[in-house]
């Protein structure tokens, strides 16, 4: 079982718990439906981000002229660096962490 030490850290405002997020996986949802998955390497306090090694899932919704039903699929691509602007940003995930003891 892997598991990761947290940090002695008191986290004030979300700010904090990005800076504990550097150089690990992070889950960013962005307005347009895209999700991207990828290490945090850096951001500022616009929410801009430097991305690497991500992987991007864009869904795609169409929908049938005659019945209305409505077909998903998803396109994967790999990006190996990537910036984000940070007024796209409608969710950030920080990776699970859990505390041993």
């Amino acid at each position: 079982m892997d598991s990761t030490f947290i940090k002695e850290t008191v986290i004030k405002d979300p700010f904090d718990l990005l800076k504990l997020s550097i150089d690990e996986n992070i889950l960013v949802r962005l307005g347009n439906g895209r999700r991207l998955v990828g290490k945090l390497h850096a951001f500022d306090l616009h929410l801009n981000m430097v991305l690497g090694d991500v992987e991007e899932t864009v869904t795609d919704i169409d929908i049938d002229d005659e019945t209305y039903e409505e077909f998903f699929s998803e396109r994967k691509r790999i990006i190996p660096m990537l910036f984000v602007r940070g007024d796209r940003i409608i969710l950030i995930s920080p990776p699970k962490r859990e505390e041993v003891n």
